[in-house]
């Protein structure tokens, strides 16, 4: 890109995150760019003013709660909780935990009587019956005004050139024409993750070479399928001037972050949320994970629902603290993850989290009970040469399948043997391991490819 063009694209990105998009927010009623500015500020308080301004704004939702939200109303006053008495984040382990079936039970009960312009969401149900919930526009305002500053962290905006590989059904279903020329004017560009085929991805690495995009967003497997694509190709991507590329909604694993980093020239941000938890957590390019804690406290907790110190993992328990439409309190996730106590050296005040393991889905369970991580089967596999995709679903304790992509060099004979003996000695000896040989293997609803999933692990 010549000197004048990039000068000209930098205006442009100027005009768009300084003008278009706010305007675009004022007309939906979203005070995001109010929002982001504060927490552009308050990320760089001391850790004790950032926890205090965070207890500041749960002593309020809950206060909220308990005066307008017809669910929190009774079940603190069956549990003598006040709301007005609470002086920090530990108050809240005195209330029981929000779960997907309370959610489902309670989504009446669960509406502020306050609330004006409630959004229907859901989330897809690869792991069990799709949850539908409801989102404010105070909600929204603050998760596109946390994402927003964490864009920025790496030195891009909105407005510079963005290629979204993504599945959502919300998104794909969303194309008309007003979002196409919103779209337009924000420079960024929809790539659906529903379909890998070898067309559909020689089509992805066309249209990057000629968007030369200066971020990319989406699914670390996704991502990473292109760079595979593209490598395979003898296609370079190295040369397109892309400073960063985001990765969300998975489990980013180490050799996923090396294949695009090297194939993309430039480095991974890692991303943690969810449509259901809110925008979670973020990398700074010092590598801190920091937790959006202006907006959500993160608790670590034990099956038991203990909660935990830093540095021990257990399930992540969101309280979202922009929620006071349809409050999300202690709401059990299903991922898990380890918070950190250290400080990171970008200065910044936010807490972090050290690892994020994946959800509960992820993880497999041995007949004696032992639970592990699906990486303890993903070993096995990535060890053995020839093998191009794979899934592990494990449907029972007396059953896992494997599902194979073979490719040039793969011995099936061999893989299968020793598939089935490297699980057996993980998941017990009285496991039978299915091994099927399949063409491609085929996305989740979402658009997602994961490497394990398990229906005994919930």
């Amino acid at each position: 890109m010549s000197t004048a063009t990039s000068a000209a694209a930098s205006v442009y990105t100027r005009v768009v995150s300084g003008a278009i998009f706010p305007l675009q927010e004022r007309l939906k009623k979203h005070n995001s760019v109010a929002v982001r500015r504060q927490m552009e500020a308050s990320q760089w308080w001391p850790a004790e003013a950032v926890a205090q301004h965070q207890t500041q704004r749960l002593k309020a939702l809950l206060m909220h709660a308990q005066g307008h939200v017809p669910y929190y109303r009774d079940l603190f006053r069956g549990l003598g909780f006040d709301a007005a008495a609470v002086r920090s984040a530990a108050d809240l382990q005195r209330l029981p935990f929000l779960t997907k079936e309370v959610i489902r039970s309670n989504a009446e009960g669960l509406k502020s009587e306050q609330a004006r312009g409630l959004a229907r969401f859901n989330t897809g149900g690869s792991s069990g019956a799709p949850l539908i919930f409801y989102i404010g526009r105070e909600r929204v305002s603050h998760d596109v005004a946390a994402k927003w500053r964490a864009t920025r962290w790496w030195g891009v905006d909105i407005g510079d050139v963005e290629a979204v590989v993504w599945g959502s059904p919300i998104e794909l279903t969303g194309q008309d024409r007003v979002k196409q020329l919103r779209d337009a004017l924000m420079r960024t560009e929809l790539l659906p993750a529903f379909e890998m085929s070898d067309a559909k991805l020689d089509a992805f690495v066309q249209r990057l070479r000629e968007r030369r995009p200066r971020m990319l967003f989406g699914y670390p497997s996704a991502l990473s399928k292109i760079a595979q694509h593209a490598q395979r190709r003898g296609v370079a991507l190295n040369d397109l001037g892309v400073k960063v590329a985001f990765v969300t909604s998975e489990r980013l694993y180490d050799e996923q972050r090396k294949l695009i980093e090297t194939v993309f020239a430039c480095p991974v941000a890692n991303g943690y949320g969810a449509r259901d938890a809110g925008f979670i957590a973020h990398q700074c390019p010092q590598g801190g994970m920091h937790i959006t804690a202006e907006d959500v406290l993160v608790e670590i907790v034990d099956d038991e629902g203990r909660v935990l110190p830093a540095g021990q993992a257990g399930e992540i328990v969101v309280t979202h603290l922009a929620t006071r439409d349809f409050p999300f309190i202690r709401y059990r996730t299903g991922d898990r993850a380890v918070l950190d106590d250290a400080a990171c050296a970008c200065g910044r005040g936010l807490p972090m989290l050290r690892e994020i393991q994946g959800r509960a889905t992820d993880f497999v369970q041995a007949q004696d009970g032992t639970v592990m991580h699906g990486l303890a089967l993903i070993y096995t596999l990535r060890d053995i040469a020839g093998i191009s995709e794979f899934k592990i679903v494990q449907e029972s304790l007396q059953l896992t399948r494997v599902q194979l992509v073979p490719g040039p060099g793969c011995d099936l004979p061999a893989a299968r043997a020793r598939i089935e003996r490297e699980f057996q000695a993980r998941l017990g000896p009285g496991v039978t391991v299915e091994v099927q040989v399949v063409d491609a293997i085929a996305a989740e609803p979402s658009g997602k490819y994961r490497y394990v999933v398990s229906k005994v692990v919930a």
